[in-house]
């Protein structure tokens, strides 16, 4: 049976790509040198606030690094695989900006919902970070002052996070129609804030109702 090659380095690039987005660092870090589950604290997420939380600042910082190079690593990875190759599937063009969005967004959902934690993950913003940094720096500096301004003026984490995912996407806009990104790059943004955004509703919800946890507040045990 033939097997179409573009088809097959799609699929290989989305499977990989996933898996690494499924691995739960901020689960495994808790687990091994801090002996809890952090998804039986506070939010229950696996991510880089929960882990400050429950564990502190220095396995916050190894979970997010961890969390980033993920989806970074996922997309240097599609560039790899796919080479100098362009195809289609159906009507769709896969060349090597298509590649890398689907690679980085497969890490995004994979993050969320990880097939190594029950499908319980994160809220996918340093995933999503890592993605943004390896299509387009600007937009992920951007998004990273816009995090910084929000989170330090409110010390809102969930605030500074969904604020900064839109503006990624807001500052693409005017990168994409000056030529200087593949307009591929902008369904990557669009698509990825949906998920984030989705991924904080209970948090926009408790942002609403002024019931949303600060930086700094240690999370306790859920009964």
């Amino acid at each position: 049976m033939h097997i179409d090659p573009v088809f097959l380095r799609l699929a290989i690039v989305l499977v990989v790509s996933y898996l690494l987005g499924s691995i739960p660092f901020g689960l495994w870090i808790g687990k091994i040198f801090y002996h809890v589950d952090i998804r039986e604290y506070g939010s229950g997420r696996t991510g880089g606030t929960n882990v400050l939380r429950t564990c502190g600042k220095v396995a916050f910082v190894c979970s997010v690094a961890g969390d980033f190079l993920k989806s970074f690593g996922a997309v240097f990875l599609a560039a790899v695989i796919m080479g100098d190759s362009v195809g289609m599937i159906g009507d769709v063009a896969i060349n090597v900006p298509t590649l890398k969005v689907m690679a980085g967004l497969a890490a995004v959902f994979g993050h969320i919902w990880p097939v190594f934690a029950n499908f319980r993950g994160g809220r996918g913003v340093a995933t999503f970070m890592g993605g943004l940094t390896a299509l387009c720096i600007w937009a992920a500096l951007f998004s990273l002052i816009l995090l910084i301004l929000i989170v330090t003026t409110t010390r809102f984490m969930s605030l500074g996070s969904v604020v900064a995912v839109i503006g990624s996407y807001v500052i693409m806009i005017p990168l994409t129609l000056l030529g200087h990104y593949p307009t591929e790059y902008m369904a990557y943004v669009l698509l990825g804030s949906i998920l984030i955004v989705i991924a904080h509703s209970d948090n926009i919800i408790r942002l609403i109702t002024g019931k949303e946890r600060k930086v700094g507040q240690k999370a306790e045990k859920n009964n």
